[in-house]
C-alpha cells in the first residue's frame, strides 16, 4: 500500500483542485483509490505548470527530467508516490510522456484550425489520463477497453473546452476549430467580442454532439470492470454530462458564465447512478423490467433525462451520455457499435 502520508497529500490536490472527480472516485477500493489521487496529482502538476507557471511547484521541463530519473527523483511527495504506482501496477511512462507533450503544445498553438487538430490535442493531454487509469481500474484491459478509456477522456476534454471558453479567450486561445466556427457562421471577431448569437450556439451544439458520441464509445465494455470502478467511471461520465448540461442551461453563455454542477446536483447525479446500477444488477439476476420503474420507465422525452428521478432542475445529456435508464443499464454487451465522430483536470 502507499504510505498513508503521501496517499493523504495526493487526495488533498485531488479534493480541492476536482470535487466532481474526488467525488466520483473517492469510493474506490484501496489500492485502486490511491492509485487515482497519484496520477490525478501528477497530472494537475503537469497541468499547472503550463498554465499557472507563477504557482507551480516545477515547470514542465523540471518535471519531465525529474520523471525520466523517476528512481532518484526527490524533493516532492509525487516522486515516491509514483514509484509506488508504477511498481503496483501495469502502468508504464509512455502515458505521462504523451500528457506531458500534450501540455506544451498549449505553448506554441493557441488556435485550431480543425477538429483533426482538435482530437489529437484531447488525445494527449486527456486520452492519455484514460490511458494511466485504465491498468488501476480494469484487471486485465484489452485493445477495445483501451480505446473506450482513451474515447472517454477526449469526450470530458471537449466538454472541457466548451466550459472553458471565456477563460481561455482572455488568455488568447481558441480552441474551437476553425472550420467549425466557418461551418456555423461564425466569425473570429464575433468570438473575439465574446458574441453569444444562433451561430455560436451552433457550434456549441455540434461540439457537444461530437461530446455526447466519444462519451458512448467510451462507455463501453464498462461492465467487463469490477463494480467499483464501472461506478466511478459512470459517476465521473454523469458529472461531465451535467457540466456541459449546464452549458446549454446558460443559453451558451460561455464568455461571461462558468458551467458547473453544485453539490445538489451532485447528490442527485450520485442517487441516479446508485439507483441505476442497482436495476443493473436486478436486470442481470433475471428481474423483469417492471422492477426497474422506480427509477426510470419505459421512455424519457426530449434528449434524455438527468441522472436522477428526483431532480427536474438538469435535463439533458447526463442520462443519455451515461446510460442512466433502466434501458441503458451496465451490460451493453449487446449495445450496438457507434461510430466515431485536457482528465482533462
Amino acid at each position: 500500500m502507499l504510505e498513508a502520508r503521501l496517499a493523504a497529500e495526493c487526495e488533498a490536490v485531488m479534493k480541492q483542485s476536482s470535487a466532481s472527480f474526488y467525488e466520483a472516485f473517492r469510493l474506490l477500493s484501496s489500492p485502486r483509490k490511491e492509485a487515482v489521487f497519484v496520477i490525478y496529482t501528477f497530472c494537475r502538476m503537469i497541468d499547472d505548470s503550463v498554465d499557472e507557471p507563477e504557482n507551480a511547484f516545477y515547470t514542465l521541463e523540471e518535471l519531465e527530467e525529474r520523471f525520466e530519473a523517476l528512481e532518484t527523483a526527490e524533493g516532492h511527495f509525487i516522486w515516491p508516490a509514483l514509484r509506488w504506482l508504477l511498481a503496483s501496477f501495469p502502468l508504464g511512462k509512455e502515458p505521462f510522456r504523451t500528457q506531458m507533450g500534450g501540455q506544451r503544445m498549449d505553448r506554441v498553438r493557441t488556435h485550431y484550425r480543425t477538429i483533426e487538430e482538435l482530437e489529437d490535442y484531447c488525445y494527449r493531454v486527456a486520452g492519455s489520463v484514460g490511458e494511466m487509469l485504465l491498468p488501476v481500474l480494469h484487471e486485465q484491459p484489452d485493445t477495445a477497453i483501451t480505446e473506450a478509456g482513451i474515447w472517454l477522456g477526449k469526450g470530458m476534454q471537449i466538454v472541457n473546452i466548451l466550459r472553458d471558453v471565456g477563460e481561455d479567450q482572455q488568455l488568447g486561445r481558441r480552441y474551437l476549430p476553425l472550420e467549425l466556427l466557418e461551418r456555423c457562421g461564425y466569425s473570429v471577431e464575433e468570438f473575439h467580442d465574446g458574441r453569444v448569437n444562433e451561430a455560436f450556439r451552433l457550434v456549441v451544439e455540434e461540439l457537444s454532439t461530437l461530446a455526447g458520441e466519444w462519451f458512448r464509445r467510451g462507455l463501453q465494455g464498462l461492465h467487463t470492470y469490477p463494480a467499483d470502478s464501472a461506478f466511478s467511471i459512470r459517476l465521473a461520465a454523469a458529472y461531465y454530462a451535467a457540466i456541459l448540461d449546464a452549458v446549454h442551461a446558460n443559453d451558451c453563455d460561455v464568455f461571461a458564465k462558468r458551467a458547473f454542477v453544485d453539490d445538489e446536483g451532485r447528490k442527485n447525479l450520485l442517487r441516479g447512478v446508485l439507483l441505476e446500477m442497482a436495476a443493473a444488477e436486478r436486470t442481470r439476476e433475471g428481474h423483469t423490467g417492471a422492477e426497474l420503474a422506480p427509477y426510470g420507465g419505459e421512455k424519457h422525452e426530449g434528449r434524455a433525462e438527468l441522472a436522477s428521478h428526483e431532480s427536474e432542475k438538469f435535463r439533458g445529456r447526463a442520462e443519455v451520455w451515461s446510460g442512466l435508464s433502466s434501458g441503458h443499464g451496465l451490460s451493453d454487451e449487446s449495445r450496438p457499435e457507434e461510430p466515431p465522430q485536457r482528465l482533462a483536470l
